[in-house]
């Protein structure tokens, strides 16, 4: 079976079970604070296992795209090295949401594998939950009843809380699970050791392909568990594994999931898999890695310096550099292979056919960029070892190349080894261990159980129509981290209080209970379809009716900002093209940033004519047109326009003003003449092909023209108020301009003069011509005056030393018979001589210069470049 055909008839089999088929979430998560990316199939689901939602159907399948390269499951440096780990892989999975349990998810699972896919029953072994003492917990005595009707019970084993007892998180729901393992040996092997020896031992023959999970406890925050309402089951099997047992292969990337990059990358970089295990690696290592890299930009994340995009950026990172290091890959080329990845998968999933020029760019662009970090890594290594007193280089140096310039460490240690040097490995480790101790102290959150006023209690956001409300406390938590400190999250029966999302920022305002007494909310956001609030202080009578209010002022700017990015969108696609897509926003009170695909410059014509457009927008006074609860499909049917990596429901909120119509579900203002007024503040590029524009609207316009205002008026006070201000700044510029050429002539002249006379003061050292002088000129006419003596006297070594402007200069002039015979380095000699001025230098064996901030030691550094001859 292809893999086509194998994810196909998954989906199908379920079907007929009566599951929904849903789609694939995206992988990256916007509204869940414990979690960057998708990392197993339940996460889409993650609110109903939390009693925060209803689903529409009691049972769901699905194929979930999913990235395990940050937290617990961390799958990154296993994979390329082992045959069976991904950072994005597939996870086919099945649930139940307090519907069907135990019995018959285990005959279904049995089923598929053994009857619909033909799976030999004799290379299949199960596990169990054996239960544990410390927490009280029984061994799953009703799993192994059900497994006993399909297997024998030599094949059923046990295993321990770290393999068969599935937890969400620190909190929240958990249980036993039951792992199917295949053994794909041959029989001579299979003759030697059982199988049943080699499970959960990481053998790469020998490998778990699905896991069913039984969700029966919550686990609290003080550690215990308690039983949920309603059981439920989470199943999760990796595809690229099944793929790997049903096309009778010994590694994943064998199947027809892998092999159309392999073969690509085989024709790129010339080389063969199976040549080598180190070629082997890295072309595993690429493959893997392109699919995670694109997957994630076609859902909306682009490679960056934080958060999610840096995990992106390290991933693609690991790629080229691998490609560098063993493919000798000198260009970019990971770029070329989105063309095979898009026909491979685009069938599966359209949004990869929809992003493919995106794709393609923005990973060109990262390669190229990288690749020049690692040239630049490259000459500071060389100055690291050429410094070095010993063998062995430092581990705190090491670490600055890889924290500071991003060279990877391994690159680092196989140059070493390379040129007979080793690596202080102990040292380097203790600083990256630093940095993440630092790192986890910032960011750890420290989250007590929710304390629940009112049961079973459902919230309403009513945001949209009022912003204040009666309401009740239905729960509420305390969180701290180093951050924010002590924080409480509390949740309303019903909320005017918008969440962060899609782009725009949480509300702020206040509770106010029937004594007076009251309380501020900070922030508000969406956690797994709760909109939760942030106090610093939980209000006295948590159990008291309160009076929840906006802050209406914040909330109007938000509105504007927000109703001015659709407007935004709709100029750019006008004024630029269809082609304009948005690829990002931010919404605040104060400004609005917008993010969008164009692949060249916004010229100035062309922003006037967006911010025009957006403003005769405002001043044709539309008015809000919004559909709430539509049919997807119904809205894009009628023209909605779906944004980037947003994950939308069944039902979808459309916003439209004029022409101007998207899905979404943010606050807006009632008629486009409340934004008053619109203005773009800058303009450029963030990534390859993805353009930002940052802008105001309403009062903050207003603001910005009265300090530009103040600004001219300074400047006319200082020109004396001008009749006509511009004609008098050209005017200073051209007598600057013009005073500028004389001060060049009048060094030229002074170098002129001073040539003749420094010529007089050569002296000749072993046969060299040396002169070393301090002179008052700056760096430029320095090396031009150095030049003109080096062209007319022969055997010459140079070394000019300057105060200028309270800075310490040096240049450094060898001829380059001396650089060939006497085996002289102007750019090593610099660095040395820079030491005497505090500073630091470089440059060409024949010309280098340094720059310090002592200039008390340049007469140290003069006489130093003597005795070097001497």
């Amino acid at each position: 079976m292809t893999s086509q055909d194998i994810r196909k008839t998954f989906l199908e089999f379920f079907k007929s079970k009566k599951h929904s088929i849903v789609t694939s979430a995206p992988m990256v998560i916007k509204d869940d604070p414990t979690l960057m990316f998708t990392n197993a199939g339940m996460n889409q689901f993650k609110e109903f296992f939390l009693g925060n939602g209803d689903p529409k159907s009691s049972r769901v399948t699905d194929t979930q795209k999913c990235l395990r390269v940050s937290g617990k499951h961390n799958d990154l440096e296993e994979v390329g090295i082992d045959t069976y780990h991904h950072t994005m892989f597939e996870m086919l999975g099945n649930w139940s949401f307090g519907d069907y349990f135990k019995e018959e998810a285990i005959a279904w699972a049995w089923e598929l594998l053994t009857e619909v896919y033909k799976v030999n029953k004799d290379n299949l072994y199960v596990t169990i939950f054996e239960g544990d003492a410390s927490e009280s917990l029984e061994r799953d005595t009703e799993a192994y009843d059900f497994w006993k009707n399909h297997i024998s019970e030599d094949r059923i084993l046990n295993g321990n809380k770290k393999d068969n007892f599935w937890e969400m998180g620190a909190q929240g729901p958990c249980g036993p699970c039951s792992e199917i393992h295949v053994d794909l040996r041959s029989k001579e092997e299979k003759d030697k050791v059982s199988g049943a020896e080699l499970v959960n031992e990481d053998h790469p023959q020998v490998v778990e392909i699905w896991n069913l999970v039984f969700m029966q406890f919550n686990r609290k925050a003080d550690g215990s568990l308690e039983k949920l309402p309603a059981q439920h089951v989470d199943t999760g099997m990796g595809f690229e594994r099944l793929c790997m047992v049903l096309q009778d292969k010994t590694s994943n990337y064998d199947t027809d999931a892998f092999t159309p990059l392999i073969k690509e990358i085989e024709t790129i970089t010339a080389t063969t898999y199976g040549s080598s295990e180190k070629t082997d690696i890295a072309i595993r290592v690429i493959s893997d890695h392109v699919r995670a890299v694109a997957f994630s930009i076609a859902d909306g994340q682009l490679p960056s310096n934080t958060g999610a995009g840096y995990v992106i950026r390290r991933i693609l990172r690991r790629g080229i550099r691998y490609g560098f290091t063993f493919l000798n890959t000198k260009e970019p080329f990971i770029y070329k292979l989105v063309k095979t990845l898009t026909k491979q998968m685009g069938d599966a999933y359209p949004e990869l056919v929809k992003q493919e020029n995106l794709i393609y760019n923005v990973i060109k662009e990262e390669e190229s960029s990288f690749l020049r970090t690692l040239d630049q890594g490259l000459v500071l290594l060389d100055n690291i070892i050429e410094k070095s007193k010993s063998k062995e280089i430092s581990g705190k140096k090491a670490f600055e190349l890889y924290d500071t310039y991003g060279f990877p460490i391994d690159l680092t240690s196989l140059i070493l080894r390379e040129r007979g040097f080793s690596l202080n490995e102990a040292e380097f480790d203790a600083e990256l261990k630093k940095q993440r101790d630092r790192s986890r102290e910032a960011t750890k959150t420290e989250t007590g159980d929710w304390v629940t006023l009112i049961d079973d209690a459902e919230q309403e956001f009513i945001g949209y129509d009022h912003l204040e409300a009666q309401v009740k406390l239905t729960r509420y938590r305390k969180v701290e981290n180093k951050k924010d400190g002590e924080m409480y999250q509390l949740v309303f029966n019903l909320t005017p209080f918008y969440a962060e999302g899609g782009g725009q920022v949480g509300d702020k305002g206040y509770l106010e209970s029937p004594d007076g007494d009251v309380v501020y909310i900070v922030d508000t956001k969406k956690e797994n379809n709760l909109v939760v609030h942030f106090t610093k202080n939980l209000p006295k009578h948590p159990e008291a009716t309160f009076k929840a209010v906006v802050d209406s002022k914040q909330r109007m700017r938000s509105a504007s900002n927000h109703t001015a990015t659709h407007l935004l969108h709709q100029a750019l696609r006008s004024v630029l093209g269809t082609h304009v897509e948005q690829k990002g926003s931010m919404v605040h009170s104060g400004n609005l940033r917008f993010d969008f695909s164009h692949f060249s410059k916004v010229s100035a014509e062309e922003l006037t004519q967006v911010e025009d457009f957006v403003n005769a927008r405002i001043r044709e006074q539309l008015p809000l047109e919004e559909q709430r609860n539509i049919p997807h499909q119904k809205a894009l049917d009628e023209g909605a326009i779906a944004l980037f990596g947003e994950k939308y429901g069944d039902a979808v909120r459309t916003i439209r003003f004029g022409k101007s119509m998207e899905l979404c579900g943010g606050t807006h203002v009632n008629n486009t003449s409340e934004i008053r007024h619109f203005k773009i503040i800058s303009e450029g590029a963030v990534a390859s092909g993805i353009r930002r524009i940052e802008a105001i609207s309403n009062d903050a316009v207003d603001t910005y023209y009265a300090k530009q205002n103040q600004i001219l008026e300074d400047v006319k006070s200082i020109l004396k108020n001008p009749q006509d201000t511009v004609k008098a700044v050209s005017s200073l510029q051209e007598e600057n301009s013009e005073l500028k050429k004389q001060v060049e002539q009048l060094l030229k002249d002074k170098a002129k003069h001073l040539k003749a006379e420094l010529k007089q003061e050569l002296e000749t050292i072993n046969g060299i011509n040396v002169l070393a002088k301090e002179i008052d000129l700056d760096a430029g006419s320095m090396k031009d005056l150095a030049f003109e003596i080096g062209g007319e006297v022969d055997n010459l070594f140079l070394v000019f030393g300057s105060n200028h402007n309270g800075k310490a200069l040096l240049s450094c002039y060898i001829s380059k018979n001396l650089v060939a015979e006497k085996d002289l380095n102007a750019g090593k000699i610099i660095r040395d001589l820079g030491k005497h001025i505090q500073g630091g230098g470089g440059g060409q064996p024949f010309f280098a210069t340094a720059g310090g901030k002592k200039p008390d030691g340049i007469s140290a550094a003069l006489q130093a470049s003597k005795d070097i001859i001497k």
